[in-house]
């Protein structure tokens, strides 16, 4: 196909087509500057710690809460149904391997990208519409680097520990919600719990939780970094990254279902 094809088939896209190709793109490109200036120094330490802490330690009680009331609400939801099949027993491997298969990375993903992804382009954006990231650069810094990499690494990093403390916090709530109608020791609950989970169920847990972060630091870091409009385009920036990253949540955990089964993990 020559280059005069091809722009004829650009120009006969629908614009919106088109601008979603060109978004595509960018954004492509964007992660690929990323991968190249992850490996060469100066390395950020400092600031990857920094955002390691605002990342979190401070979404910590939102996901807490959040994957508490999750257990607890699952389990006295689920329990009437089992009940009619007297199978209440089964109750706690029920909720834990579907708490730690799927509902656990999934809800605490797009938790993140709500405060983490919209936090992540708004702070960006701001730089941006007031120039201080242009004023980074002409001082001789290289703010792709210090903005950019280092929040990236520091989604990708947490975001897995927030899974994993918060699929603890939803058994704990769940083992509270079975003891409302039960009496059964913390020990036992466990057990039963772990008598069905396998490491088939861990690992592709946590590491499609470490693409969920790696997405949200993505995508909220390149909408911060190229906002513009001024202010309006600062609230775009952090709409948009939520709702994008939200989107790439469902579509990974898509594809991690298909490639799991295919390999006969689940």
């Amino acid at each position: 196909m020559t280059k005069k094809n091809s722009l004829d088939i650009i120009y006969l896209m629908p614009k919106s087509l088109s601008l979603f190709f060109e978004e595509v793109g960018d954004t492509s490109r964007f992660a690929g500057r990323f991968l190249r200036e992850i490996w060469f120094p100066p390395y950020e330490f400092k600031e990857v710690l920094r955002q390691s802490y605002e990342i979190g330690y401070r979404s910590l009680p939102l996901v807490g809460i959040t994957s508490f009331i999750i257990g607890l609400v699952l389990t006295l939801q689920s329990r009437p149904t089992l009940a009619e099949f007297g199978a209440e027993s089964w109750l706690p491997a029920m909720v834990g391997v579907s708490i730690l298969r799927e509902i656990g990375p999934v809800i605490t993903a797009l938790i993140c990208a709500g405060k983490i992804g919209s936090s992540i382009g708004a702070e960006l954006g701001s730089m941006k519409v007031t120039e201080q990231i242009d004023a980074m650069e002409v001082s001789g810094t290289n703010p792709f680097k210090y903005i950019v990499v280092s929040r990236i690494v520091a989604t990708t990093l947490m975001i897995p520990l927030l899974v994993i403390i918060g699929d603890a916090i939803s058994l704990y709530g769940s083992y509270l919600a079975v003891n409302v109608n039960d009496k059964v020791s913390i020990s036992l609950y466990f057990q039963q719990v772990f008598e069905k989970v396998q490491f088939s169920d861990l690992i592709p847990s946590v590491i499609k939780s470490v693409f969920f972060g790696f997405c949200i630091g993505l995508i909220g870091t390149y909408k911060g970094y190229n906002t513009k409009k001024g202010t309006e385009g600062v609230g775009r920036s952090a709409n948009s990254s939520v709702v994008i990253s939200s989107l790439l949540i469902f579509i990974l955990d898509l594809i991690a279902v298909q490639i799991t089964s295919f390999f006969g993990l689940i």
